[in-house]
């Protein structure tokens, strides 16, 4: 069995020879068991309140590099030609808790059938999609500073600084 027990911090020119599949669900894990996609088990333990995203490169105690690949998830795709109506949804949804990935003219959430019908009646366009799942993490969202401890601090995972540069 493999064991994962941190994240690749500066990716080496080897690439990844194992990938890991998984959906965002699992991915929030820090204790799984779980598979690689070559059917060897595998165990992570990782630091609490860290999310995989896909993409990130794992390291296992063996220094096997493994990939995080985000699993597709039956998801609801939400559009809508007025910024308002699509602000309006995204406020229902985050009044719920409801974990929503944010893109450039949609929302994405898992497939929920009572959120479908609230959604529909708040006058946008929804549909039901097979794709990687990866929502926001949230104002409140676990993380670490490396190095940037010693500069002006970032705005989580957006990459600005408070100083405006």
């Amino acid at each position: 069995m493999i064991e994962i027990t941190s994240r690749l911090q500066q990716p080496g020119a080897d690439a990844p020879r194992h990938r890991l599949r998984l959906a965002f669900e699992l991915r929030q894990k820090t204790r799984l068991r779980t598979q690689l996609e070559g059917g060897e088990d595998a165990w992570i333990l990782l630091p609490r309140g860290e999310i995989l995203r896909g993409g990130d490169l794992l390291l296992s105690r063996d220094g096997r590099v493994v990939e995080v690949v985000a699993k597709l998830e039956r998801l609801l795709h939400v559009e809508s030609d007025e910024p308002q109506a699509l602000a309006r949804a995204a406020y229902h949804l985050g009044n719920r808790h409801v974990p929503v990935e944010v893109g450039d003219g949609y929302l994405r959430l898992g497939f929920d059938h009572v959120l479908e019908q609230m959604l529909r009646g708040l006058s946008v366009r929804v549909s039901v999609i097979d794709a990687p799942f990866e929502p926001e993490a949230g104002a409140y969202a676990v993380h670490t500073h490396t190095d940037e401890s010693k500069q002006a601090g970032r705005i989580h995972e957006y990459g600005a600084r408070r100083d405006g540069s």
